[in-house]
């Protein structure tokens, strides 16, 4: 995926608008059409739609300072409503094809860094005030500013990082990769399967719809993605059924009993916006709401530039279509999030296997958003997508974005290096955030020594040094509480 794409590699202009809904979408201007758009609609949600199990699960695992857990049903009514109206609102308002949901990473930081501390309350609260001083960075023009001051070549290692880093964790997710205890004693993180061989009935599964989609993606199959989902949802459901299967892991693809279950709407408005100040000191909650900050911002800035440059809508500077709406809707996902319980949200990678299948526009956005306001109501059948069946998705995504590692310049070293980090921290780290601070850090550092600092936009400089505090904000930490 590139920062910069050549003109012949953008789409090319479609026939005349058909309607007032193509010529507000411009979708005959992007080159796509109405069923590219809803194709790459549902393949959005089902590259995502995990999110309806599992951040339900890893919120309500954890207890607060006071030992109280949240609701996993209300959870889920929160975290599907969340997704919906954020998700419509982007592509309204912002016309990329990018959907939102409560964030992965920033909702493992609410339940088992934060929550513990102060109340459930207190916790969401510090995610409403992150995303409203997210919006106020919007509205001043910095969070733009720092978008339009990174190199051309950074932007294209943190589109080729993300590739990778999707393809991880659909490799992950789906029990092809797994970690290796501790107790093996063996310096080797990640092995192959669950015993370092390929066993059960759920990796192949997987490992069959790998095969197919990467088939139908080389014939150039309309609807790739799509169809190999739904092709490998239905043959998981029938290995279900006549197999001995242990486990799926989140999702275990069967008919269910009820198909419409009644959305519980208890946890939205439960939230406190300063009674974090009260529970732990000021210096605690700064450095909490630095910490989301910089990640809920650089997570998007990267999901923002990728996605657009994957689908191609760059513009020959390299700037991405309706920039500050994007980000300030964006900065108001972390609010609505925060304000329903269902922790931050923000822009979802996942989106590329929306582009995948053609989508180019915030049409798709009306087709994945509408599919997440039916889950409200229809949440045993929608979320019977096993990850296995899901994650060739993203393996197939992983590989088309990292199709534009071929526009960086691997001969000088002031540009390969800070790439090749920031490509190789993030599916290492598993975090965008983690890689984009890698790369940054080390472009600021070489065109120092090389003599070039003045090269380097002042954005960057202190965007590297608050990369520094984020890195070290342990040890920083411990200083300031001694």
């Amino acid at each position: 995926m590139s920062e910069t794409q050549k003109v012949e590699d953008r789409p090319a202009a479609g026939p005349p608008p058909a309607n007032s809904v193509d010529r507000f979408f411009k979708i005959s201007d992007r080159g796509s059409t109405f069923g590219r758009e809803v194709r790459g609609g549902f393949a959005t949600f089902f590259t995502m739609a995990y999110i309806l199990v599992l951040n339900p699960i890893i919120l309500s695992s954890a207890k607060d300072k006071f030992g109280d857990q949240l609701d996993s049903v209300q959870l889920v009514t929160a975290t599907a409503l969340v997704a919906a109206v954020m998700t419509i609102i982007m592509g309204v308002g912002g016309n990329l094809p990018l959907a939102l949901a409560a964030g992965l990473g920033l909702n493992a930081v609410v339940a088992f860094q934060i929550a513990p501390l102060m109340s459930w309350d207190d916790a969401m609260g510090l995610i409403v005030l992150e995303g409203l001083l997210i919006c106020v960075l919007v509205v001043t023009g910095l969070r733009e500013a720092v978008m339009y001051a990174i190199p051309q070549p950074l932007k294209q290692a943190i589109s080729v990082g993300i590739g990778l880093f999707i393809a991880f964790i659909g490799f992950v997710d789906a029990g092809f990769v797994s970690r290796i205890p501790d107790a093996a004693n063996t310096t080797v993180p990640v092995q192959l399967g669950a015993t370092g061989a390929l066993t059960g009935w759920p990796i192949l599964v997987f490992c069959l719809g790998v095969l197919l989609t990467i088939g139908l993606l080389a014939r150039k199959v309309k609807g790739a993605i799509l169809i190999s989902i739904v092709t490998m949802t239905a043959v998981a459901i029938v290995v279900d059924e006549i197999a001995d299967v242990k486990s799926w892991g989140l999702t275990t693809p069967h008919v269910p009993d009820d198909v419409v279950a009644s959305p519980d709407f208890g946890l939205l408005g439960d939230f406190s916006l300063f009674g974090a100040f009260g529970e732990v000191s000021v210096i605690t909650v700064v450095l909490l709401v630095f910490t989301l900050i910089l990640s809920d911002f650089f997570d998007t800035m990267g999901t923002v530039v990728g996605i657009s440059a994957e689908a191609g809508l760059l513009d020959e500077e390299g700037k991405v279509p309706n920039l500050g709406r994007v980000l300030l809707i964006d900065g108001a996902a972390a609010v609505a999030g925060g304000a329903s319980s269902a922790s931050s949200a923000t822009s979802y990678i996942e989106s590329a296997a929306g582009v995948g299948e053609g989508a180019r526009t915030g049409f798709a956005n009306l087709v994945t958003g509408g599919l997440f306001a039916f889950a409200l109501f229809l949440t045993p059948l929608l979320t019977i997508v096993p990850m296995q069946a899901a994650a060739p998705a993203l393996v197939a995504v992983g590989f088309l974005m990292m199709t534009q590692v071929k526009h960086i310049d691997w001969d000088r070293y002031e540009i390969a290096i800070p790439a090749f980090l920031t490509i190789a921290v993030m599916p290492f780290t598993y975090s965008i955030t983690n890689g984009i601070g890698a790369g940054f850090v080390a472009y600021v550092l070489i065109k120092t020594v090389l003599g070039k600092a003045k090269e380097v936009h002042w954005l960057l400089w202190g965007t590297a040094a608050l990369f520094l505090i984020y890195f070290a904000i342990d040890p920083i930490e411990q200083i300031l509480n001694a």
